[in-house]
Protein backbone atom coordinates (compact mmCIF):
# COMPACT_ATOMS: atom_id res chain seq x y z
CA UNK A 1 0.00 0.00 0.00
CA UNK A 2 1.46 3.41 -0.98
CA UNK A 3 1.75 4.99 2.44
CA UNK A 4 4.30 7.46 3.69
CA UNK A 5 7.47 5.54 4.67
CA UNK A 6 8.13 4.82 8.32
CA UNK A 7 11.20 3.76 10.24
CA UNK A 8 12.45 0.49 8.79
CA UNK A 9 12.55 -2.54 11.03
CA UNK A 10 15.80 -4.50 11.23
CA UNK A 11 16.25 -7.12 8.53
CA UNK A 12 15.59 -10.78 9.31
CA UNK A 13 19.32 -11.51 9.04
CA UNK A 14 20.18 -8.71 11.45
CA UNK A 15 17.57 -9.91 13.90
CA UNK A 16 18.81 -13.50 13.66
CA UNK A 17 22.34 -12.36 14.42
CA UNK A 18 21.11 -10.13 17.25
CA UNK A 19 19.13 -12.97 18.79
CA UNK A 20 22.04 -15.37 18.45
CA UNK A 21 24.41 -12.82 19.95
CA UNK A 22 22.08 -12.26 22.87
CA UNK A 23 22.00 -15.93 23.81
CA UNK A 24 25.61 -16.63 22.89
CA UNK A 25 26.60 -13.94 25.37
CA UNK A 26 24.78 -15.83 28.10
CA UNK A 27 26.20 -19.24 27.27
CA UNK A 28 24.36 -20.51 24.20
CA UNK A 29 20.82 -21.78 23.78
CA UNK A 30 18.72 -23.57 26.34
CA UNK A 31 19.96 -27.01 27.32
CA UNK A 32 23.62 -25.99 27.34
CA UNK A 33 23.33 -26.38 31.12
CA UNK A 34 20.67 -28.84 32.36
CA UNK A 35 20.51 -27.04 35.72
CA UNK A 36 19.83 -23.57 34.27
CA UNK A 37 16.48 -22.33 32.96
CA UNK A 38 16.73 -19.46 30.50
CA UNK A 39 13.80 -17.06 30.60
CA UNK A 40 13.31 -14.54 27.80
CA UNK A 41 10.94 -11.59 28.20
CA UNK A 42 10.09 -8.19 26.77
CA UNK A 43 12.01 -5.47 28.57
CA UNK A 44 10.58 -1.95 28.48
CA UNK A 45 12.30 0.46 26.11
CA UNK A 46 11.87 3.08 28.84
CA UNK A 47 14.89 2.62 31.08
CA UNK A 48 12.97 3.90 34.09
CA UNK A 49 10.30 1.18 33.85
CA UNK A 50 11.51 -1.95 35.65
CA UNK A 51 8.23 -3.63 36.60
CA UNK A 52 8.91 -6.92 34.81
CA UNK A 53 12.61 -6.91 35.69
CA UNK A 54 11.87 -6.43 39.38
CA UNK A 55 9.16 -9.09 39.42
CA UNK A 56 11.27 -11.70 37.63
CA UNK A 57 14.28 -11.00 39.85
CA UNK A 58 12.08 -11.82 42.86
CA UNK A 59 10.76 -15.03 41.23
CA UNK A 60 14.32 -16.04 40.31
CA UNK A 61 15.36 -15.67 43.95
CA UNK A 62 12.37 -17.72 45.16
CA UNK A 63 12.95 -20.43 42.56
CA UNK A 64 16.67 -20.84 43.25
CA UNK A 65 16.05 -20.95 46.99
CA UNK A 66 13.36 -23.64 46.59
CA UNK A 67 15.42 -25.64 44.09
CA UNK A 68 19.03 -25.92 45.34
CA UNK A 69 21.52 -26.35 42.51
CA UNK A 70 19.14 -24.89 39.89
CA UNK A 71 19.75 -21.51 38.33
CA UNK A 72 17.65 -18.98 36.43
CA UNK A 73 19.17 -16.88 33.67
CA UNK A 74 17.05 -13.92 32.61
CA UNK A 75 17.38 -13.00 28.93
CA UNK A 76 15.65 -9.65 28.32
CA UNK A 77 14.80 -8.43 24.82
CA UNK A 78 14.66 -4.65 24.85
CA UNK A 79 12.55 -3.59 21.87
CA UNK A 80 9.21 -2.07 20.85
CA UNK A 81 6.42 -4.62 20.46
CA UNK A 82 6.77 -5.25 16.71
CA UNK A 83 10.53 -5.76 16.94
CA UNK A 84 10.14 -7.96 20.02
CA UNK A 85 7.82 -10.31 18.14
CA UNK A 86 10.24 -10.55 15.22
CA UNK A 87 13.29 -11.14 17.40
CA UNK A 88 11.44 -13.74 19.45
CA UNK A 89 10.42 -15.70 16.37
CA UNK A 90 14.00 -15.66 15.11
CA UNK A 91 15.19 -17.06 18.45
CA UNK A 92 12.59 -19.83 18.46
CA UNK A 93 13.76 -21.29 15.15
CA UNK A 94 16.90 -22.96 16.44
CA UNK A 95 17.87 -24.94 19.55
CA UNK A 96 21.04 -22.83 19.56
CA UNK A 97 19.07 -19.67 20.28
CA UNK A 98 15.76 -20.86 21.78
CA UNK A 99 15.39 -20.08 25.50
CA UNK A 100 13.50 -22.42 27.85
CA UNK A 101 10.65 -20.02 28.55
CA UNK A 102 9.30 -17.08 26.55
CA UNK A 103 6.79 -14.28 27.05
CA UNK A 104 4.17 -14.57 24.29
CA UNK A 105 1.49 -12.04 23.37
CA UNK A 106 -1.84 -13.84 22.89
CA UNK A 107 -2.28 -12.19 19.49
CA UNK A 108 0.82 -13.98 18.17
CA UNK A 109 0.58 -17.33 19.92
CA UNK A 110 -1.46 -19.12 17.24
CA UNK A 111 0.94 -18.01 14.56
CA UNK A 112 3.85 -19.42 16.57
CA UNK A 113 1.90 -22.62 17.26
CA UNK A 114 1.27 -23.11 13.53
CA UNK A 115 4.96 -22.49 12.84
CA UNK A 116 5.85 -25.27 15.27
CA UNK A 117 7.73 -22.93 17.62
CA UNK A 118 5.90 -23.84 20.85
CA UNK A 119 5.45 -26.96 22.95
CA UNK A 120 1.95 -28.08 24.08
CA UNK A 121 1.69 -27.86 27.86
CA UNK A 122 -1.27 -30.21 28.44
CA UNK A 123 0.78 -32.99 30.12
CA UNK A 124 2.08 -30.44 32.64
CA UNK A 125 -1.27 -28.70 33.13
CA UNK A 126 -3.03 -32.00 33.85
CA UNK A 127 -0.85 -32.46 36.93
CA UNK A 128 -1.04 -28.83 38.14
CA UNK A 129 -3.96 -28.19 40.48
CA UNK A 130 -3.71 -24.41 40.16
CA UNK A 131 -4.76 -24.61 36.50
CA UNK A 132 -8.34 -25.07 37.72
CA UNK A 133 -8.16 -21.56 39.20
CA UNK A 134 -7.75 -19.86 35.82
CA UNK A 135 -10.84 -18.43 34.12
CA UNK A 136 -11.96 -20.15 30.91
CA UNK A 137 -11.62 -17.11 28.63
CA UNK A 138 -7.98 -16.73 29.66
CA UNK A 139 -7.32 -20.42 29.04
CA UNK A 140 -8.91 -20.13 25.59
CA UNK A 141 -6.54 -17.30 24.65
CA UNK A 142 -3.60 -19.71 24.91
CA UNK A 143 -5.21 -22.60 23.06
CA UNK A 144 -4.32 -23.65 19.53
CA UNK A 145 -6.73 -24.71 16.80
CA UNK A 146 -5.68 -28.28 17.60
CA UNK A 147 -7.33 -27.94 21.03
CA UNK A 148 -4.04 -28.09 22.93
CA UNK A 149 -2.85 -25.37 25.31
CA UNK A 150 0.48 -23.70 24.60
CA UNK A 151 0.78 -21.03 27.27
CA UNK A 152 -0.12 -20.03 30.81
CA UNK A 153 -1.71 -16.55 30.93
CA UNK A 154 -0.33 -14.07 33.43
CA UNK A 155 -3.28 -11.67 33.34
CA UNK A 156 -5.54 -9.90 30.92
CA UNK A 157 -6.43 -6.28 30.28
CA UNK A 158 -9.23 -3.99 29.19
CA UNK A 159 -9.30 -0.59 27.53
CA UNK A 160 -11.12 2.67 28.01
CA UNK A 161 -10.82 6.46 28.01
CA UNK A 162 -8.46 8.24 30.38
CA UNK A 163 -9.00 12.00 30.71
CA UNK A 164 -7.41 14.90 32.53
CA UNK A 165 -9.84 16.47 34.99
CA UNK A 166 -7.78 19.66 35.02
CA UNK A 167 -7.90 19.99 31.23
CA UNK A 168 -11.63 19.24 31.26
CA UNK A 169 -12.24 21.87 33.93
CA UNK A 170 -10.33 24.47 31.89
CA UNK A 171 -12.38 23.54 28.83
CA UNK A 172 -15.66 23.80 30.73
CA UNK A 173 -16.32 20.07 30.36
CA UNK A 174 -17.72 17.90 33.19
CA UNK A 175 -15.07 16.17 35.28
CA UNK A 176 -17.39 13.15 35.65
CA UNK A 177 -17.52 12.81 31.86
CA UNK A 178 -19.08 9.61 30.49
CA UNK A 179 -19.57 9.91 26.71
CA UNK A 180 -22.41 7.95 25.11
CA UNK A 181 -21.38 8.10 21.43
CA UNK A 182 -18.31 8.62 19.24
CA UNK A 183 -19.59 12.09 18.39
CA UNK A 184 -19.50 13.03 22.06
CA UNK A 185 -15.85 11.94 22.26
CA UNK A 186 -14.97 14.03 19.20
CA UNK A 187 -16.97 17.02 20.46
CA UNK A 188 -15.08 16.95 23.77
CA UNK A 189 -11.80 16.90 21.82
CA UNK A 190 -12.92 19.84 19.68
CA UNK A 191 -13.87 21.80 22.80
CA UNK A 192 -10.46 21.14 24.32
CA UNK A 193 -8.75 22.28 21.12
CA UNK A 194 -10.69 25.54 21.23
CA UNK A 195 -10.57 26.27 24.96
CA UNK A 196 -7.17 24.79 25.93
CA UNK A 197 -5.11 25.14 22.74
CA UNK A 198 -1.76 24.30 24.35
CA UNK A 199 -2.65 20.63 24.97
CA UNK A 200 -3.25 17.62 22.73
CA UNK A 201 -7.02 17.05 22.80
CA UNK A 202 -7.11 13.29 22.06
CA UNK A 203 -4.61 10.51 21.51
CA UNK A 204 -5.54 7.42 19.52
CA UNK A 205 -2.69 5.14 18.42
CA UNK A 206 -2.29 4.73 14.69
CA UNK A 207 -0.04 3.33 11.98
CA UNK A 208 2.55 0.60 11.60
CA UNK A 209 5.25 2.02 13.92
CA UNK A 210 3.18 1.32 17.05
CA UNK A 211 2.05 -2.06 15.77
CA UNK A 212 -0.70 -3.87 17.63
CA UNK A 213 -1.37 -0.82 19.81
CA UNK A 214 -2.88 0.85 16.73
CA UNK A 215 -4.93 -2.20 15.78
CA UNK A 216 -6.24 -3.13 19.19
CA UNK A 217 -6.21 0.03 21.30
CA UNK A 218 -7.75 2.16 18.58
CA UNK A 219 -9.17 0.44 15.53
CA UNK A 220 -10.76 -2.59 17.14
CA UNK A 221 -12.07 -0.47 20.02
CA UNK A 222 -13.94 1.43 17.30
CA UNK A 223 -14.83 -1.45 14.97
CA UNK A 224 -16.27 -3.71 17.68
CA UNK A 225 -18.56 -0.84 18.69
CA UNK A 226 -20.09 -0.32 15.24
CA UNK A 227 -22.56 -3.17 14.94
CA UNK A 228 -24.17 -6.06 16.72
CA UNK A 229 -22.22 -6.79 19.91
CA UNK A 230 -22.77 -10.53 19.44
CA UNK A 231 -21.02 -10.80 16.08
CA UNK A 232 -17.35 -10.53 15.21
CA UNK A 233 -16.74 -7.86 12.54
CA UNK A 234 -13.35 -9.27 11.49
CA UNK A 235 -13.82 -13.04 11.34
CA UNK A 236 -16.66 -15.40 10.47
CA UNK A 237 -16.14 -18.27 12.91
CA UNK A 238 -18.81 -20.45 11.29
CA UNK A 239 -17.29 -20.23 7.84
CA UNK A 240 -13.73 -19.86 9.14
CA UNK A 241 -13.17 -16.90 6.86
CA UNK A 242 -12.06 -13.30 7.29
CA UNK A 243 -14.49 -10.48 6.58
CA UNK A 244 -13.67 -7.71 4.11
CA UNK A 245 -14.20 -4.05 4.94
CA UNK A 246 -17.74 -2.73 5.18
CA UNK A 247 -19.50 0.29 6.63
CA UNK A 248 -18.31 -0.29 10.19
CA UNK A 249 -14.73 -0.68 8.97
CA UNK A 250 -14.93 2.54 6.96
CA UNK A 251 -16.61 4.41 9.82
CA UNK A 252 -13.75 3.36 12.10
CA UNK A 253 -11.19 4.62 9.61
CA UNK A 254 -13.19 7.84 9.27
CA UNK A 255 -12.95 8.40 13.05
CA UNK A 256 -9.16 8.11 12.87
CA UNK A 257 -9.07 10.36 9.80
CA UNK A 258 -11.15 12.98 11.63
CA UNK A 259 -8.83 13.03 14.64
CA UNK A 260 -5.77 13.79 12.53
CA UNK A 261 -7.40 15.89 9.79
CA UNK A 262 -8.92 18.24 12.38
CA UNK A 263 -5.66 18.24 14.40
CA UNK A 264 -7.39 16.82 17.45
CA UNK A 265 -4.52 14.39 17.99
CA UNK A 266 -0.75 14.70 18.29
CA UNK A 267 1.37 15.87 15.37
CA UNK A 268 1.47 13.09 12.79
CA UNK A 269 5.24 12.75 13.24
CA UNK A 270 4.67 12.14 16.96
CA UNK A 271 1.76 9.78 16.34
CA UNK A 272 3.96 7.66 14.04
CA UNK A 273 6.83 7.50 16.52
CA UNK A 274 7.12 3.87 17.74
CA UNK A 275 7.71 5.19 21.28
CA UNK A 276 4.64 7.42 21.41
CA UNK A 277 3.11 5.18 24.09
CA UNK A 278 6.00 5.99 26.41
CA UNK A 279 5.35 9.70 25.86
CA UNK A 280 1.63 9.29 26.61
CA UNK A 281 2.32 7.55 29.93
CA UNK A 282 5.54 9.26 30.90
CA UNK A 283 5.01 12.84 29.73
CA UNK A 284 1.72 13.91 28.21
CA UNK A 285 -0.71 12.60 30.83
CA UNK A 286 1.37 13.31 33.97
CA UNK A 287 2.28 16.80 32.72
CA UNK A 288 -1.30 17.72 31.83
CA UNK A 289 -0.46 17.99 28.12
CA UNK A 290 -3.12 15.53 26.93
CA UNK A 291 -6.87 15.80 27.36
CA UNK A 292 -8.13 12.31 26.46
CA UNK A 293 -6.28 9.04 25.87
CA UNK A 294 -7.86 5.89 24.45
CA UNK A 295 -5.63 3.40 26.22
CA UNK A 296 -5.27 0.37 28.44
CA UNK A 297 -5.83 -0.66 32.03
CA UNK A 298 -2.10 -1.09 32.63
CA UNK A 299 -1.07 2.58 32.52
CA UNK A 300 -0.72 3.02 36.31
CA UNK A 301 2.25 0.62 36.39
CA UNK A 302 4.29 3.55 35.04
CA UNK A 303 3.18 5.81 37.89
CA UNK A 304 3.81 3.58 40.89
CA UNK A 305 6.58 4.24 43.38
CA UNK A 306 9.94 3.21 41.94
CA UNK A 307 8.70 3.23 38.34
CA UNK A 308 10.71 6.27 37.29
CA UNK A 309 7.54 8.19 36.44
CA UNK A 310 6.08 8.29 39.95
CA UNK A 311 2.74 10.07 39.96
CA UNK A 312 0.91 9.35 43.21
CA UNK A 313 -1.78 11.93 42.38
CA UNK A 314 -2.87 10.22 39.16
CA UNK A 315 -6.08 8.76 40.61
CA UNK A 316 -7.23 12.25 41.64
CA UNK A 317 -6.10 14.02 38.49
CA UNK A 318 -7.38 11.53 35.91
CA UNK A 319 -10.92 10.42 35.20
CA UNK A 320 -11.99 7.12 33.64
CA UNK A 321 -14.77 6.50 31.14
CA UNK A 322 -15.84 3.52 29.10
CA UNK A 323 -15.42 3.80 25.34
CA UNK A 324 -18.95 4.16 23.96
CA UNK A 325 -20.39 2.26 21.04
CA UNK A 326 -20.69 4.28 17.83
CA UNK A 327 -24.23 5.55 18.30
CA UNK A 328 -24.85 4.49 21.87
CA UNK A 329 -26.40 1.18 20.81
CA UNK A 330 -26.52 -1.68 23.33
CA UNK A 331 -24.61 -2.46 25.40
CA UNK A 332 -23.46 1.16 25.24
CA UNK A 333 -19.80 0.48 25.88
CA UNK A 334 -17.01 -1.55 24.33
CA UNK A 335 -13.63 -2.91 25.36
CA UNK A 336 -10.98 -5.20 23.94
CA UNK A 337 -8.98 -7.71 25.97
CA UNK A 338 -5.76 -9.50 25.29
CA UNK A 339 -2.86 -10.31 27.49
CA UNK A 340 0.36 -12.28 27.58
CA UNK A 341 1.30 -15.86 28.33
CA UNK A 342 4.36 -17.80 29.39
CA UNK A 343 5.15 -20.46 26.80
CA UNK A 344 7.79 -23.17 26.39
CA UNK A 345 9.56 -23.25 23.00
CA UNK A 346 9.43 -26.52 21.07
CA UNK A 347 13.23 -26.44 20.91
CA UNK A 348 13.72 -25.66 24.62
CA UNK A 349 16.45 -27.78 26.19
CA UNK A 350 14.97 -27.74 29.71
CA UNK A 351 11.15 -27.74 29.34
CA UNK A 352 10.49 -29.48 32.68
CA UNK A 353 12.51 -26.87 34.54
CA UNK A 354 10.75 -24.13 32.59
CA UNK A 355 7.33 -25.32 33.72
CA UNK A 356 8.53 -25.48 37.33
CA UNK A 357 9.46 -21.81 36.94
CA UNK A 358 5.95 -21.08 35.63
CA UNK A 359 4.47 -22.76 38.70
CA UNK A 360 6.57 -20.55 40.95
CA UNK A 361 5.43 -17.43 39.08
CA UNK A 362 1.82 -18.50 39.23
CA UNK A 363 1.23 -19.20 42.89
CA UNK A 364 -1.72 -17.16 44.14
CA UNK A 365 0.56 -14.79 46.04
CA UNK A 366 2.96 -14.24 43.17
CA UNK A 367 0.20 -13.91 40.59
CA UNK A 368 -1.57 -11.32 42.73
CA UNK A 369 1.68 -9.43 43.20
CA UNK A 370 2.15 -9.32 39.44
CA UNK A 371 -1.41 -8.22 38.64
CA UNK A 372 -1.06 -5.28 41.00
CA UNK A 373 2.48 -4.31 39.93
CA UNK A 374 1.55 -4.59 36.25
CA UNK A 375 -1.87 -2.95 36.67
CA UNK A 376 -3.29 -6.10 35.11
CA UNK A 377 -6.68 -7.78 35.35
CA UNK A 378 -6.68 -11.06 37.28
CA UNK A 379 -7.21 -14.32 35.38
CA UNK A 380 -7.18 -16.46 38.52
CA UNK A 381 -10.59 -16.63 40.18
CA UNK A 382 -9.12 -16.83 43.67
CA UNK A 383 -7.24 -13.56 43.11
CA UNK A 384 -10.17 -11.80 41.42
CA UNK A 385 -12.38 -12.65 44.42
CA UNK A 386 -9.83 -11.41 46.95
CA UNK A 387 -10.84 -7.98 48.37
CA UNK A 388 -7.15 -7.14 48.80
CA UNK A 389 -6.75 -7.32 45.01
CA UNK A 390 -9.75 -5.09 44.24
CA UNK A 391 -8.59 -2.50 46.75
CA UNK A 392 -4.90 -2.63 45.87
CA UNK A 393 -4.98 0.15 43.30
CA UNK A 394 -7.43 2.78 42.06
CA UNK A 395 -8.98 1.84 38.74
CA UNK A 396 -8.82 -1.93 39.16
CA UNK A 397 -12.55 -2.20 39.85
CA UNK A 398 -13.40 0.06 36.89
CA UNK A 399 -11.34 -1.91 34.39
CA UNK A 400 -12.38 -5.27 35.81
CA UNK A 401 -15.98 -4.13 35.34
CA UNK A 402 -15.37 -3.74 31.60
CA UNK A 403 -14.71 -7.47 31.21
CA UNK A 404 -18.42 -8.18 30.76
CA UNK A 405 -18.44 -5.93 27.69
CA UNK A 406 -15.09 -6.94 26.26
CA UNK A 407 -14.12 -8.64 23.01
CA UNK A 408 -11.16 -10.78 22.04
CA UNK A 409 -9.22 -10.62 18.80
CA UNK A 410 -9.64 -13.47 16.31
CA UNK A 411 -6.04 -14.50 17.02
CA UNK A 412 -5.79 -17.18 14.35
CA UNK A 413 -2.55 -17.75 12.42
CA UNK A 414 -3.30 -15.08 9.80
CA UNK A 415 -4.10 -12.43 12.39
CA UNK A 416 -0.64 -10.79 12.57
CA UNK A 417 -0.79 -10.11 8.82
CA UNK A 418 -4.39 -8.92 9.09
CA UNK A 419 -3.35 -6.60 11.91
CA UNK A 420 -0.55 -5.15 9.78
CA UNK A 421 -3.02 -4.52 6.96
CA UNK A 422 -5.25 -2.61 9.39
CA UNK A 423 -2.28 -0.53 10.54
CA UNK A 424 -1.42 0.33 6.94
CA UNK A 425 -5.00 1.46 6.28
CA UNK A 426 -4.93 3.57 9.45
CA UNK A 427 -1.61 5.13 8.50
CA UNK A 428 -2.94 6.03 5.08
CA UNK A 429 -5.83 8.08 6.48
CA UNK A 430 -3.69 9.51 9.30
CA UNK A 431 -1.14 11.01 6.91
CA UNK A 432 -3.79 12.01 4.38
CA UNK A 433 -2.12 9.91 1.69
CA UNK A 434 -5.32 7.91 1.27
CA UNK A 435 -9.03 8.51 1.46
CA UNK A 436 -11.09 6.22 3.67
CA UNK A 437 -12.37 4.40 0.58
CA UNK A 438 -8.86 3.91 -0.83
CA UNK A 439 -7.55 2.64 2.51
CA UNK A 440 -10.47 0.19 2.82
CA UNK A 441 -9.86 -1.15 -0.71
CA UNK A 442 -6.18 -1.53 0.08
CA UNK A 443 -7.09 -3.45 3.23
CA UNK A 444 -9.32 -5.80 1.26
CA UNK A 445 -6.51 -6.55 -1.19
CA UNK A 446 -4.03 -7.14 1.64
CA UNK A 447 -6.58 -9.30 3.48
CA UNK A 448 -7.02 -11.58 0.48
CA UNK A 449 -3.25 -11.96 0.16
CA UNK A 450 -2.80 -12.62 3.89
CA UNK A 451 -5.52 -15.28 4.06
CA UNK A 452 -5.12 -16.99 0.65
CA UNK A 453 -8.42 -15.40 -0.35
CA UNK A 454 -10.31 -17.08 2.52
CA UNK A 455 -12.65 -14.11 2.86
CA UNK A 456 -16.30 -13.23 3.13
CA UNK A 457 -17.34 -10.16 1.14
CA UNK A 458 -19.03 -7.58 3.35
Amino acid sequence: MPVRPTAALPTALALTLAAAATLTACGGGSGSDPDTVKVSFKQSTDNSIKVMDTYLADIKEQFEKANPGKKVELVPIKAPDAEYYTKLQQMLRSPKTAPDLVYEDTFLINSDITSGYLKPLDPYLAKWKDWERFIDTAKAAAKGEDGKTYGVPDGTDTRGLWFSKDVFAKAGLPTDWQPRTWDEVLEAARTIKEKVPDVIPLNVYTGKPVGEAATMQTFEMLLYGTGDATSDPLYDKGGKKWITSGKGFEDSLAFVETVYREKLGPEVSDALDPNVGTRVRGEWLPQGRLGIALDGSWLPQDWLEGSGHEWPEWSKELGLAAMPTQNGQAPGRVSMSGGWTWAVPAKAGNPDLAFEFIKTMQTKANAQKWYVANSGIAVREDVANDPAYAEAQPGISFFTGLVEHTHYRPAYPAYPKVSTAIQEAMEGVTTGDMSVEEAARGYDDALRDATDNQVVER
